[in-house]
């Protein structure tokens, strides 16, 4: 059965979550949005892009950073209202420079960074 982009189900306006996952560690890397044109460009190019929400734009990853996500797989949830992208990760996922954007762990009740920044 050929993937169908038209069948998942995007929110009122047209975007999906996404979760980034490193293939190699499992790790989980970051979320982000994508909407339909975001999906194909992705399996189209390899290269994981979104669809930045702030800026109302495609965002490929690591275009201005260098830290790019190469696409292994892209998987789809069993309601079709979610996306996990397999990836690659050259360098940090996250925009403080740290390897993922889960960082901080509510331990105890508390916050506490468990990642630091990468060098």
């Amino acid at each position: 059965m050929s993937f169908d982009p038209a069948l998942l189900t995007f929110d009122d306006k047209g975007l999906i979550p996404v979760i980034a996952q490193d293939d190699a560690s499992n790790e989980v890397l970051m979320l982000a949005w994508m909407n339909a044109e975001a999906v194909a460009r992705t399996l189209k190019t390899g290269r994981v892009t979104y669809w930045s929400r702030s800026r109302a734009a495609f965002w490929v990853k690591g275009e201005t950073s260098g830290h790019v996500q190469h696409l292994v797989e892209l998987r789809v949830d069993c309601d079709r209202d979610c996306l996990l992208v397999r990836v690659t990760q050259e360098g940090p996922a996250c925009h403080t420079n740290r390897r993922s954007c889960f960082y901080t762990a509510v331990r105890g009740g508390n916050e506490v960074e468990i990642l630091t920044p990468m060098r």
